[in-house]
Formats: C-alpha cells, structure tokens, sequence
C-alpha cells in the first residue's frame, strides 16, 4: 500500500524553489555547503532526505513512492512550482517527480543519471559486487570503504571522503536493520516515452571522472530531453555536487537565471 510519507528537509534562503534531492549512498546533508551559497544567491534551497534514507525511515510493509513524497513534501512547505536539482537516485526521482507532475516543474538539473535498464560496465559492477560481497560477510566498514572510493574520484578531499562514508554508512545501516522498502509502479514506465513527453527547460551533467555508465546515460537523457550536450564537471566522480559544490551552485545558478521569470 502506498501512503503519503512528508520527508525530512533543511532549508535556506528566499525566493524561487529549488529543490535538491541526494544521491543513493547518501543523504540531505549531501547539500550542507549548497545551501548557504544559494540562498546568498537569491533562491529558496530545500534539501530533502529521500524515503530510506537519512531522517526518512520508511515504515514497515509500505510501497515507496518517492516522487509523491517529494510532491506531497513540497506541497507542505507551500513551494507550489519549483527547480528539481538531482544526482544520482535524486535524478531519477526528480525526472519521477516531474512527469508525475509536470505543470509544478520549472526546470531540472539532473547529474550523475543512468536508466536502470542499462548494461553495467564492468567499473560499476565490481563496485555493486565489493558491497554486495562486503555486506554478505558481515564487513560493513569493507562495504562502506568500498562504497566511499567508488563513488568519490581519487582526488577527492578527505573531508569530502568522509562525508561519503558517514552518509554511506547510515544508509547500508538502515538497509541492514530494515530491508529496502518495495516499489510502486515507476511513472516513467519503459522505454523513453515518459521523458520524451516533457517540455521543461533541463541541464544534464557528469562528474569528469565518473564511471562510463554515467556519461552514456547523460547523453542519452540530455537527447531524450532536448536538453543540448551533457556538462562535464571538472575534478569530480559520481558524487559530483558532493566534491565540487561551488561549482555545482555555479551552473546550477546559471541555468536558474535563464529561466523564465516567476
């Protein structure tokens, strides 16, 4: 059964919404450093946790929806229209989010983004299997030393590294104690269909050093949403805003100021 789920969040800032929705292994406090460098800038930041995740436990024997519990969040926090800034898992439910609703997006920023559909590269299914085997052995600092490399390029600040692992481990805890909660039926369906329905303005980025499997999937989604060629991040793996959050807020800012006005 799916039930309405309100997600934690942290704001900062007045102004237009945008909303910043976290990668898989982590969680809002992806956006820390984003938060005040946006609201400087003018708009009204909003990081939320995603179901599973963070502060969002999901109770037992519920069907996740994530797309309706960032609507119905948004919904509560009176942000009517709004940006959808993901990466990672926050793509895909910021893209859920946006053809479930998409008369309340104004644009998206989506980074980090792959099809689940997509064959693996071999960078990334010997990162999912080092977890999946550290996890079955009951090594859960293997998995999330084994996460936090993966998913953080080798020049990644050792505060950035820690972060990802901090984030990590909550995450792999709470899968431990918990489980992963089952799906509704993903609004996107198969196929490119569902995107290809969308008219809002979007910008589609990658991480300089992520694995292959992300820049594929951004050209085709940057094709899919007519959205003009994928931006590289300069010096970031997969956690891209995490590792770069300047320069993240950067183009981030740049694509809000060519929006339309409110």
């Amino acid at each position: 059964m799916t039930l309405a789920m309100l997600l934690p969040s942290d704001e900062a800032g007045r102004g237009r919404p945008v909303v910043l929705l976290h990668a898989r292994p982590t969680d809002r406090t992806m956006w820390a450093a984003h938060l005040p460098l946006l609201a400087e800038a003018g708009v009204r930041a909003i990081a939320l946790d995603l179901p599973g995740h963070g502060d969002a436990h999901v109770p037992a024997d519920r069907e996740a929806a994530p797309w309706t519990d960032v609507l119905d969040t948004l919904d509560h926090l009176g942000a009517d229209r709004f940006v959808l800034a993901g990466n990672s898992l926050g793509a895909l439910v910021a893209l859920q989010s946006a053809v479930t609703a998409p008369e309340r997006v104004e644009g998206l920023v989506l980074v980090g983004y792959r099809p689940h559909d997509q064959p693996a590269s071999p960078r990334l299914q010997a990162a999912w299997d080092a977890e999946k085997t550290a996890l079955a052995a009951g090594d859960l600092n293997a998995a999330v030393t084994a996460g936090a490399q993966a998913w953080t390029s080798a020049g990644a600040t050792d505060d950035v590294r820690a972060h990802a692992a901090r984030m990590l481990r909550g995450q792999l805890t709470a899968q431990l104690a918990h489980g992963e909660p089952p799906l509704a039926a993903d609004p996107l369906g198969e196929g490119t269909a569902a995107l290809r329905t969308l008219t809002v303005p979007a910008l589609v980025g990658v991480g300089e050093h992520d694995m292959p499997d992300f820049f594929t999937g951004g050209e085709e989604l940057a094709h899919n949403l007519d959205a003009g060629p994928a931006v590289v991040i300069p010096a970031a793996g997969h956690l891209a805003p995490l590792e770069q959050p300047a320069a993240f807020c950067t183009l981030l800012l740049d694509f809000i100021r060519r929006l339309p006005q409110q």
